[in-house]
């Protein structure tokens, strides 16, 4: 899965699926998708990542409470 990075637009690789659906993680892995080289794994902040049509993540992905906010 390919999620935009917001400070440079770029695309991320998500390398793992369950970091990004558990609200209770704040940090995911991922590798920035550019060039011809593959990246390195790197920590990113899920604030920092959106869908690559511009659409943020969905809450119950990055709030643990999100059901006693209704």
């Amino acid at each position: 899965m390919y999620l935009k990075h917001k400070p440079s637009s770029d695309l991320v690789e998500i390398l793992d699926i369950k970091e990004l659906v558990d609200p209770c993680r704040e940090n995911i892995t991922g590798r920035f998708h550019v060039g011809e080289e593959m990246q390195e794994p790197a920590p990113f902040q899920k604030a920092d990542l959106i869908f690559p049509s511009g659409e943020q993540l969905p809450q119950c992905w990055i709030d643990p409470d999100y059901k006693q906010k209704v």
